[in-house]
């Protein structure tokens, strides 16, 4: 009796303290205790990072936090003059750590697939190495799922999916034959659940998964690390160049400042301490996401019931506050 009590109470205690962190930490358990009690950040002092989608956003945001503590960077993006802007700054926040050549401006496309070998031979042509690859460009997206065009998802695949997944398998084979290296993709929470208004993007989340899984699983016993980054809501210009419907169109919409989001700089700053422990998996938002996230891998019935309850518009203010609003009308 005695045991079978204290057994239930230590249970007790493990998930109350388990909850409690959820509400509390705009990330996930493993992230948050890394953040507290894992390797620093300044273990990325010195690496060759490649960040695409640099510009703006989480991009720029982790460029920050990995100049700070004097990463050499490369910062890929359609938008030179802005890439250039993210450059100076990443120089004057290293406080000397950085010089010119510590940071290499490299414009591309992700989409054109046929300019991927020519881009990262000139990084290595820079460096004379690369340390880890951060998949980071794409696009969201609002709409009624029976409303999109199949040319959307095509074109919402392109840019999310099959880009960055050509790139990743360049520098998996260089990463095998150095024997060692790392891969991190900016996936969503909307890539552990199913989002909506968002169809198509959340299916290119889904992809994402199931690609660096595959890649997880199969190399396993190499030298390689694989970090999948899974934000929620976040202050970036995403809402405006997000997909609509209509393979023409954008959504147009800004966030507002008092919406209910995370900072692009502390995602950022997220992202790194999850490349810094080599995180298999890291989720980052702000309450309740992390916990819904948490509910809907660990307890999917439940979650299906909270679902109901809720309803989808209340999933999607969750998401955009009062922007997004729109799309259901």
């Amino acid at each position: 009796m005695d045991f079978f009590f204290w057994l239930g109470l230590a249970v007790f205690i493990y998930y109350f303290v388990m909850f409690l962190l959820l509400i509390f930490n705009d990330s996930d358990i493993a992230t948050t205790f890394a953040e507290k009690f894992g390797t620093s950040i300044d273990s990325l002092r010195g690496k060759v990072i490649w960040i695409t989608g640099a510009s703006s956003g989480i991009g720029e945001g982790l460029a920050l936090t990995c100049a700070k503590v004097g990463a050499k960077l490369v910062l890929s993006a359609r938008r030179e003059e802005e890439l250039k802007r993210v450059k100076k700054e990443c120089i004057a926040i290293s406080n000397g750590k950085l010089i010119d050549a510590d940071i290499l401006v490299l414009p591309m496309d992700i989409s054109d697939i046929k300019s991927h070998q020519k881009l990262f031979d000139n990084v290595l042509d820079a460096f004379g190495k690369l340390d880890i690859l951060v998949n980071n460009a794409g696009k969201s997206q609002r709409a009624l799922w029976e409303d999109i065009e199949v040319e959307v998802d095509r074109s919402l695949f392109e840019l999310n999916v099959f880009g960055l997944v050509n790139l990743t398998r360049i520098a998996v084979k260089y990463f095998l034959s150095r024997g060692e290296g790392h891969v991190a993709v900016t996936s969503s929470t909307a890539g552990i659940m199913g989002v909506p208004f968002s169809g198509s993007y959340t299916a290119s989340k889904h992809a994402i998964h199931g690609y660096f899984n595959s890649l997880r699983t199969e190399k396993f016993t190499k030298n390689l690390k694989i970090t999948v980054f899974c934000p929620g809501p976040t202050f970036t210009n995403f809402l405006q160049e997000s997909f609509t419907s209509k393979i023409d169109e954008k959504y147009g919409q800004s966030v507002q400042s008092n919406d209910k989001r995370m900072t692009a700089e502390r995602c950022g700053y997220l992202f790194a301490v999850a490349l810094a422990n080599k995180i298999e998996e890291s989720w980052a938002a702000v309450f309740p996401i992390i916990l819904l996230s948490y509910l809907n891998i660990y307890f999917p019935n439940l979650m299906k019931r909270i679902f109901i309850i809720l309803g989808p518009k209340y999933l999607l203010k969750l998401r955009d506050s009062r922007v997004a609003m729109k799309v259901e009308q």
